[in-house]
């Protein structure tokens, strides 16, 4: 068992983050929240071109010569089917959060504040569903297509160690890496993986609590909600402890027949015409819309600024603290294919999908509304879901599967994070021991109990949103040492 000293660092930031949000969340808030809305101000045209340029940096790749690198030896295959694949990459990146935001984000956009539009006005609803993509789609997936597709480089093409440091060596030489700068920038990457990780969690259990109480009135209380996480600890540790072959795959492939399935059921029951012309719609407004809205930060009107304040710059930043564990897990499961295999399944897969879901979610969601059946607007964000599935065929039915996905989601983002965070700390093994595995679950889940307890949630993801500014110049500088290596490799 390789612990090396990153992990030492990451324990003890969390154990200082944790004391703090427990005794004085209040203050915890208030600062970050400072921190946070100086970023934004200041820093939200340098979110933009930062996720502009990783899309670029994509389509760049995949077009090039580059595009023929493998990512691993010559005669390296791919180590699990391209089902299978899909499946893992597309859970560990967002599937929890698709299930949390695919309905409540829609309405939110269409009926509460919309990003232009009078809320409730068809132009809303339209620009509801362009949001949403342009929010889940390209931009998100772009970045970590790029941050994982380094990692996978470095580590099975160059065998250079599984961490966040080593990709930076080329530019800034091995010993720097390897000293103290290198062990802060792996820390960095622990930590938002953690504080990413831990809200996700939090978010997991209040969302399945909604639906337990919506549909068996069960308490909404945090005793309940602990009952939840604690079950859902022991299931992930399970997991892990079953190894990323068994765990992780067949868990992923599962809950990929079930979306599926879920998805499917509610196409055919939902307004299934509605729903339709709403994607074809939706699709020609983002990619006639892509560069306007990629670079739009309302620059003389305050109200609008703020709706991008709180929905797109809050995405692009929580997406690249996302990246180092979404981009090492990623990487970890794509040896064997090429640069363009690899980019071409990253970038679009996922971004179809998700307009998928949002299409037949959303517009089941805000066919309700419209017709006046139920205002799904003013439930919690957590219930928005089950509150819309009352209203149709097989309701019930639909609520339980959708209560037994989330949780499958939830196991495996946790799952894929104790994977992580176990690499990141043993100096980048490809199987780190079940131990730091273990570890690392518990601490995950001792984090997102203290979060649910405290109400600090607010503080901790603003702590995320602040870790990303750092983040971001690191992934540029992993970009642009990743270009010099290969660039000296195809002039060969």
């Amino acid at each position: 068992m390789n612990i090396t000293k990153v992990f030492w660092y990451a324990i003890i930031v969390c154990i200082a983050i944790v004391l703090w949000g427990s005794f004085f969340p209040e203050h915890l808030n208030q600062i970050t929240a400072l921190a946070t809305v100086f970023i934004y101000n200041h820093f939200g045209w340098f979110y933009m071109f930062v996720i502009v340029a990783m899309i670029m940096f994509s389509v760049f790749l995949m077009f090039s010569r580059f595009g023929q690198i493998k990512l691993g030896k010559e005669n390296d295959e791919p180590e699990f089917s391209l089902p299978a694949w899909f499946a893992m990459l597309f859970s560990a990146g967002m599937g929890i959060g698709l299930m949390f935001f695919t309905t409540a984000e829609t309405i939110s956009h269409a009926f509460i504040s919309a990003p232009n539009a009078e809320p409730g006005s068809d132009e809303a609803i339209i620009e509801a569903f362009q949001y949403t993509s342009f929010h889940w789609g390209f931009h998100g997936w772009g970045l970590y297509g790029i941050v994982a597709l380094i990692l996978a480089y470095f580590k099975f093409h160059k065998e250079a160690p599984g961490l966040i440091s080593a990709t930076l060596e080329p530019l800034f030489g091995k010993k720097m890496m390897r000293g103290t700068v290198g062990k802060i920038v792996d820390t960095l990457a622990v930590f938002a993986t953690i504080v990413g990780v831990a809200s996700t969690l939090g978010f997991g259990s209040a969302q399945i609590n909604s639906g337990l109480t919506f549909l068996f009135n069960a308490p909404q209380a945090f005793w309940f909600q602990l009952i939840i996480l604690a079950s859902a600890t022991a299931l992930f540790i399970l997991s892990a402890w079953s190894g990323l072959g068994k765990g992780i795959k067949y868990l992923s492939s599962t809950n990929m027949w079930l979306a599926a399935a879920l998805v499917f059921t509610l196409f055919i029951i939902g307004p299934s015409t509605y729903i339709l012309n709403m994607f074809t719609t939706t699709i020609g407004n983002y990619f006639g819309n892509f560069i306007q809205m990629s670079f739009d930060l309302k620059p003389v009107h305050a109200e609008r600024r703020q709706w991008l304040n709180d929905w797109t710059i809050f995405y692009w930043a929580w997406w690249i603290s996302w990246a180092p564990f979404v981009g090492m897990f990623i990487a970890r499961v794509s040896k064997g294919r090429t640069i363009r295999q690899f980019i071409a399944g990253v970038l679009l897969a996922p971004t179809i999908v998700t307009f998928i879901f949002f299409a037949v979610f959303g517009v089941s969601a805000i066919n309700i509304e419209q017709h006046g059946i139920a205002k799904l607007s003013d439930l919690a964000t957590e219930t928005v879901t089950f509150g819309m599935f009352e209203h149709y065929p097989l309701g019930t039915i639909l609520s339980i599967v959708t209560i037994f996905l989330i949780a499958i989601f939830f196991i495996t983002s946790a799952d894929s994070a104790t994977f992580v965070l176990g690499m990141f700390t043993t100096g980048g093994e490809l199987n780190p021991s079940n131990i730091v595995k273990i570890i690392w679950g518990l601490t995950l889940s001792v984090i997102a109990a203290i979060v649910m307890y405290s109400g600090g949630i607010d503080g901790f993801q603003n702590m995320l949103i602040v870790a990303a500014l750092p983040f971001s110049f690191i992934i540029i500088c992993m970009a642009i040492s990743f270009y010099k290596t290969a660039k000296e490799e195809v002039s060969k």
